[in-house]
C-alpha cells in the first residue's frame, strides 16, 4: 500500500529516466486529472474527412464526461458540437456515425440545422427565442484531411502544427480518401502504457514477428534522438525523398507534443504487408516511389499515423478509464480504389491487425505486472527507449505547468 500523497509531489520525486511511479498507472484521481488538464484542454485527433464522405455524414466521439458529433454541412464545412440537446440535455445522435438532414433530439423532436442552429422546437410559446439554443460548438479545425478538435472554451495555438505538418501530408491526398476499414479495440492499460509500448520497438522482435517483416528495429528510426542526428543511411533517405517533393526531414515541436518524419521501412520494403510490397495498386497521394517508407506522424495525447506510398493508416486513442484505453485504427485508400480489384482487404490490414492485437496483450500485461504491490519503477533502456522518455517527459512537464496540490486517497 503507498502513502497518500499530492500529484505535485509525485511529479517532483519521479527518478529521471525510469518509468512512473504505480498511482500514475492506476489511480482515479490522477486519471482524472490527467482527463482536465491534458484530454479536456488539448487538440484531441478525432476523424479523417473520409469518415465524413458527404454532406449530413457525423461520427460521435465520447472523451471522459464530454459526447461529440462532429458533422459535414449542407456547406461542406464540418463543424463539432456537444451532442446534448440545448432542451433537456438527451443525448441527440445515438450511434457512432450516420448521415442525417437535420440533427433531430429523439425525446422531444428538437430539430437543428447541420450548422448547430435551432430550427424547430414545437410548442414553446411566443417569447421562445430559437436562436439563443443552438448546439453548443466544439472547437473544430482540419489539417490536411484530419480533423481535430479542442473541448476547451479557449483552445491553444493550431496554427504552428498546421503549418509545420501541411506540406509533409500534402503528397499524400488524404481529401481523395475513403476508409477501406476501420477497428476499435480496447486494451485494459492506463492510455499513458499505450503510448509508451507505441514509442518504442525493443519489444518488437520478440513480439510482432508480422510488423518485422517490413519495419525496421534500428532505435534511430522508431525513437526520437536527442541531438536531432540520424545515421546516414536515414540522411540519404531524407534527401533522396526531399529531393522528389516529398517533405520528410524530422521536424519536432519544441515542447515534444508532435513530431512527423518519413522514415525508411527495411530494404526493398514498400508497405506494411505480409510480401513487403504495395497492398493498393491504385496509390492514394502523390509520392514519387514505392519505397518512400513512412511518413510517422505522432500528436500527443491522441494519435500515431503512419501515410506509405499506397495508403496511410490513422490511430486514435481515448482514454476510457484508469486501466482502459480505446484504441481505433482507420485504413485510408484512394476514394477510386476498389476491393477485390486494386486491394485485397486482407492483405492491406493484416500486419496492422495483428499488430495491434499484439500490443493490447503487450499493454495488459503491463498494466497486471505494474497493479502488484511489487511493482517498482525500473529505468528505461537509453538506446531503445528514448522516445518513451521523450513522452514521459512530455506528460510530466505538462502535468506539472498546470496541476495544483491535488490530494490523493491512500491506495
Amino acid at each position: 500500500m503507498q502513502p497518500s500523497a499530492s500529484l505535485p509531489e509525485l511529479l517532483a520525486r519521479r527518478k529521471p529516466g525510469h518509468a512512473l511511479e504505480q498511482a500514475f498507472y492506476t489511480s482515479p484521481e490522477i486519471f482524472q486529472t490527467d482527463l482536465d488538464q491534458i484530454w479536456y484542454k488539448e487538440w484531441l485527433f478525432t476523424a479523417s474527412r473520409a469518415e465524413l464522405p458527404k454532406k449530413g455524414a457525423y461520427v460521435t466521439h465520447k472523451v471522459g464526461a464530454y459526447t461529440v458529433v462532429i458533422v459535414r454541412g449542407q456547406d461542406d464545412v464540418i463543424r463539432a458540437f456537444h451532442n446534448t440537446c440545448r432542451h433537456r440535455g438527451s443525448v441527440i445522435c445515438q450511434h457512432k456515425k450516420g448521415t442525417a438532414a437535420k440533427l433531430v433530439c429523439p425525446y422531444h423532436q428538437w430539430t437543428y440545422e447541420l450548422d448547430g442552429r435551432l430550427l424547430w422546437a414545437r410548442d414553446m410559446g411566443p417569447e421562445f427565442d430559437a436562436s439563443k439554443h443552438g448546439l453548443k460548438p466544439v472547437n473544430c479545425r482540419e489539417v490536411s484531411g484530419l480533423i481535430y478538435i479542442c473541448l476547451a472554451e479557449n483552445a491553444p495555438d493550431f496554427d504552428t502544427f498546421a503549418e509545420t505538418v501541411t506540406p509533409y501530408l500534402e503528397v499524400h491526398d488524404l481529401s481523395n480518401a475513403k476508409v477501406a476499414f476501420q477497428s476499435t479495440i480496447i486494451e485494459n492499460g492506463n492510455w499513458k502504457l499505450v503510448w509508451e509500448n507505441n514509442r518504442e520497438c525493443y519489444h518488437c522482435a520478440g513480439n510482432h514477428p508480422d510488423l518485422c517483416r517490413t519495419y525496421p528495429e534500428d532505435p534511430s528510426i522508431t525513437g526520437v534522438s536527442a541531438d536531432g542526428t540520424f545515421p546516414e543511411k536515414v540522411e540519404n533517405h531524407f534527401n533522396r525523398l526531399e529531393a522528389m517533393g516529398a517533405p520528410s526531414r524530422f521536424k519536432m515541436a519544441d515542447n515534444g507534443e508532435y513530431r512527423v518524419a518519413r522514415m525508411p521501412l527495411l530494404d526493398g520494403a514498400e508497405s506494411y504487408t505480409m510480401n513487403g510490397k504495395i497492398a493498393v495498386k491504385k496509390r492514394l497521394g502523390r509520392v514519387p516511389v514505392l519505397d518512400a517508407g513512412t511518413l510517422l506522424l505522432f500528436n500527443y495525447p491522441t494519435t500515431w499515423n503512419h501515410f506509405l506510398s499506397d495508403h496511410s493508416i490513422t490511430f486514435r486513442v481515448t482514454p476510457i478509464s484508469p486501466t482502459e484505453t480505446e484504441v481505433t485504427t482507420t485504413w485510408l485508400v484512394n476514394k477510386d480504389a476498389v476491393e477485390g480489384q486494386d486491394y485485397d482487404l486482407k492483405n492491406l490490414t493484416t500486419v496492422w491487425e495483428h499488430t495491434n492485437d499484439e500490443d493490447r496483450r503487450v499493454v495488459e500485461d503491463n498494466q497486471q505486472g505494474i497493479n502488484s504491490p511489487a511493482y517498482e519503477p525500473g529505468p528505461y533502456s537509453p538506446t531503445h527507449e528514448d522516445g518513451v522518455i521523450q513522452f514521459v517527459n512530455w506528460y510530466c512537464d505538462t502535468m506539472t505547468s498546470r496541476v495544483g496540490p491535488v490530494k490523493l486517497a491512500a491506495e
